[in-house]
């Protein structure tokens, strides 16, 4: 939460400080190739494949072979990240053809502009991959707090670094480029003392054919490809975004962000908590509990995904202009991050159930059906883009990335009910139906009190946050007591035992 707020704090400050131009556009493609890789590889496939047999080593080996594998994988991930990150700043040039091809073609300085802050940001990668790493032993020992913690430290330095580093610089949003660099060095500082606390200090080695390594570089590899689905799909949005008006890559940032709050709170949170739990009740080979689990984290899901949702649906156009409307992110700049918000939010539900699904396949080590499933997602999504594009410009790639996700969080369900891991508990398709009831009542309500775009623009700042906390707060309240006139209990979500 904390992590999250600082991100919308963030994201108001570059708004009002830099808007959404050709600058933004190069800063949010120079940030983008870092970060893609980031999720690709530390936070994605290494994750999904480390955690597991780190949780192995745990239940069933020593502490001197528990410690023995992390020193060994440090120095094995950290050989890597090396030659990769030397290779990446050398191929900075290329990277920003293939991420932003349609920068190339335009005379506004997007192409050099993002080469020469992607010299920076791309060093981000090392220290982010690990501090994955670190956040990875952390979560197997379920100390949550520290790892779900770090990413506020790199909203604090773009923060610090666009007030004030900007004002010293020939290009103002070149200092975003140095708060991407500075956090990541502070990232990874800054959980030593947690793994200290735990006595696993990596003292790294490199030991390629070490079996646990050996383990979890094949485990990545299906992972890889799993995990690449969703970011290549992110890559082909920025690509053809690329060759939009000037303006549409920072739209897309802009509402995407918006979606990332309620993904990260409940769906990221959950899948982090679950994970190294699943491993440890597939290591242990309680089925029963693994469902139970399984079935607690949807029901949750499901709880709180569906008034999200909606809220984000009927509440695009306010929440942007409260939280960006400027001089630099005018009212033309919110009319159109407000459409793509608005087809994002409907796939907000498929999202945080992907992020909760996959890993009942990741922690029984089953990387390869997530892959298949993610291949035919990625096909659609293109699909869904070429289709939508020319109708919707922005919006239609917004839209088609709530089409593929919806697939993708469809056939990962019917996958875990096939295989009979996932068995829901009675009751959940009542939950579904009476949530979406109490989701309709809510929708009637924020329809009826919320108004047009036009009249939030109209209106002071400070109104604006007032009415928006007031209209947000009753539109829960409306929710969840209909949800107790219908029966639903808090109690229906304490059941399972962790």
């Amino acid at each position: 939460m904390i992590s999250r707020i600082l991100g919308f704090t963030r994201d108001l400050v570059l708004a009002r400080l830099f808007g959404a131009d050709a600058t933004t556009d190069a800063f949010f493609v120079a940030f983008k190739i870092p970060n893609f890789l980031r999720r690709l590889f530390a936070e994605g496939a290494f994750s999904l494949a480390f955690v597991p047999v780190l949780t192995e080593y745990r239940t069933k080996g020593t502490q001197e072979e528990l410690q023995d594998f992390v020193n060994k994988m440090a120095g094995t991930l950290g050989t890597v990240l090396l030659v990769a990150t030397a290779i990446g700043v050398l191929a900075a040039p290329v990277l920003v053809f293939i991420f932003a091809p349609g920068f190339w073609l335009e005379d506004e300085g997007k192409y050099h502009l993002a080469v020469d802050m992607l010299y920076l940001t791309f060093p981000y990668l090392f220290f982010i991959s690990l501090t994955a790493f670190s956040g990875g032993i952390l979560n197997t020992h379920n100390r949550f707090g520290a790892a779900a913690f770090t990413p506020a430290l790199l909203n604090i330095s773009l923060i610090v670094c666009a007030l004030w580093l900007s004002q010293s610089m020939e290009v103002p949003v070149m200092a975003l480029a140095w708060g991407v660099l500075f956090a990541g060095v502070v990232q990874f500082t800054f959980q030593i003392p947690f793994l200290h606390q735990l006595r696993l200090i990596p003292r790294p080695r490199v030991a390629f054919k070490d079996p646990g390594v050996v383990k979890v570089m094949k485990l990545m590899v299906p992972a890889l490809f799993g995990v690449s689905v969703s970011q290549l799909n992110l890559l082909l949005d920025t690509l053809i975004a690329s060759f939009l008006v000037s303006g549409s890559i920072s739209w897309l940032y802009y509402s995407d962000r918006l979606m990332e709050f309620p993904v990260g709170i409940l769906a990221v949170a959950l899948g982090t908590v679950i994970l190294p739990n699943l491993s440890r009740k597939h290591s242990e080979k309680s089925s029963q509990e693994f469902s139970d689990t399984l079935d607690w984290a949807l029901r949750v899901t499901l709880l709180l995904g569906i008034p999200s949702a909606i809220g984000l649906l009927l509440l695009a156009g306010p929440m942007l202009a409260t939280l960006f409307y400027s001089e630099a992110f005018n009212e033309h700049d919110v009319s159109m991050a407000t459409l793509s918000l608005m087809a994002y939010a409907p796939g907000l539900l498929a999202i945080m159930l992907i992020k909760i699904l996959a890993p009942g396949f990741y922690a029984r080590q089953d990387t390869r059906t997530p892959v298949r499933i993610g291949i035919i997602a990625m096909v659609a999504n293109m699909v869904f883009n070429i289709a939508l594009v020319f109708p919707l410009a922005h919006a239609g790639l917004a839209l088609a990335t709530t089409c593929s996700s919806a697939l993708n969080a469809y056939l990962l369900y019917r996958g875990l009910r096939k295989d009979n891991v996932l068995q829901p508990r009675h009751g959940l398709t009542s939950l579904l139906v009476r949530s979406l009831i109490a989701g309709g009542i809510m929708a009637v309500f924020l329809v009826w009190i919320a108004g047009d775009l036009d009249y939030w623009l109209g209106i002071s700042f400070w109104a604006r946050i007032q009415y928006l906390i007031l209209w947000i707060g009753c539109a829960a309240a409306i929710y969840f007591l209909s949800l107790l006139l219908m029966g639903v209990r808090p109690s229906d979500f304490r059941s399972v035992k962790h």
